[in-house]
């Protein structure tokens, strides 16, 4: 059940990651200042992986090692 709701997780959180990288692209595909916000975009997805992906795999790494 826990492995779920942690699925669950993850398909939403790459859902929001994907529909936010798309929406930026589309907006300013035809403006100047892409490259500018790609730096901010590729800040926040790197922020993105620390922060929501690190604990969903230490707690999957915890519940292995439990298993054993």
């Amino acid at each position: 059940m826990k492995n779920i709701k942690i699925g669950y997780f993850i398909i939403g959180s790459a859902i929001i990651c994907g529909a936010i990288l798309i929406g930026c692209s589309v907006v300013l595909k035809d403006s100047g200042c892409c490259p500018q916000i790609q730096n901010i975009l590729v800040i926040g997805f790197i922020a993105h992986l620390l922060f929501v992906w690190g604990p969903i795999i230490s707690k999957l790494k915890k519940e292995k090692s439990e298993i054993k």
